[in-house]
């Protein structure tokens, strides 16, 4: 949680090794300074969470939003989908360790929630970057793990999880419905794949299919109406700080990010918002044959072309 793998790149490449090395290109100009991330406060305000410090739309509401939907149980596994440097996935595994409590809920608060969390992405400069920082929330190595995937092929087995979440990831997959069935893959029965998604305003929505192809139902639609403004403000911040940008990033990062934002401003008014959460039924139905997961001649197998769902940053 892209957060994820989101960061400021060129229109979506699809070679895995390209785009690999494109993230890990802004990956390690990323550590050398602090402006991208004093971009993304400035742009987030007070819901910036300085601590998780992911290249994402990923704020405080979106972060207690998805510990609600996900209702993890103590000791399950959290798979954080396209980690980017394990801030989401990493700040979830101690959130979800509650600690004890006294009073009406004592009880159940005095377990302690030791959710172990597995991360992935397709940088292994974002991998090693996600490993360094397991001391930082107080995660022990052994409750936390991060290796190089990808969305479509996590290498992860069947039912393994008890929580997916995946944020500003998903349009970096070639095929995004095949994405969500891998996801969904590792799902226990009755477990959840919570997972941000944007669309215009003007498509209609693909995602339910997606879930039923991938043997999910779709629980809950979150709308996030104030993540298209806070898009905004960042790209505005961009282009003001291109000079600074330049300096402390090269001339690479920023022509990248430069590109990005006035590519993607124009888009943003017609822009929808939204964090789905996809459940495995508690009773796993029959699989569907590989017929019923194919996109037909033709139809996208998405809410649109790749740049309806472009991940911002």
């Amino acid at each position: 949680m892209t957060h994820p793998t989101t960061t400021a790149v060129a229109p979506p490449v699809r070679d895995p090794a390209r785009l690999a090395a494109q993230y890990d290109a802004f990956h390690t100009a990323r550590a050398r300074t602090p402006l991208v991330a004093r971009l993304y406060a400035a742009a987030l305000g007070e819901d910036y969470p300085e601590e998780v410090a992911a290249s994402s739309s990923c704020d405080w509401p979106l972060l207690g939003l998805i510990t609600m939907r996900l209702r993890m149980r103590p000791g399950r596994l959290l798979v954080d989908a396209g980690c980017g440097t394990g801030g989401i996935g990493l700040w979830l595994a101690r959130a979800l360790d509650a600690g004890c409590g006294t009073g009406g809920i004592g009880l159940w608060l005095a377990r302690a929630l030791a959710a172990r969390l597995i991360g992935f992405d397709l940088s292994p400069v974002a991998v090693a970057q996600a490993t360094a920082r397991r001391d930082r929330f107080l995660v022990p190595a052994g409750r936390a793990a991060f290796r190089v995937a990808e969305l479509d092929a996590t290498g992860l087995p069947d039912g393994c999880a008890h929580g997916v979440v995946c944020v500003d990831a998903l349009s970096l997959a070639a095929d995004r419905g095949g994405a969500v069935c891998e996801l969904g893959r590792l799902l226990a029965p009755g477990a959840r794949l919570v997972l941000t998604r944007a669309l215009r305003r003007s498509a209609e929505p693909v995602w339910e299919d997606q879930a039923r192809a991938a043997g999910l139902t779709l629980e809950h639609v979150d709308e996030r109406p104030h993540e298209p403004a806070m898009w905004e403000r960042l790209y505005r911040l961009w282009i003001d700080h291109a000079d600074q940008i330049r300096r402390e990033l090269g001339d690479v990062q920023a022509e990248r990010m430069l590109a990005e934002a006035h590519r993607m401003l124009p888009a943003l008014p017609g822009r929808r918002a939204v964090l789905l959460t996809l459940r495995r039924p508690p009773t796993v139905p029959a699989p569907l044959v590989v017929a019923d997961r194919m996109t037909g001649p033709g139809r996208p197998d998405d809410d649109g072309p790749a740049t309806s769902e472009r991940t911002p940053s």
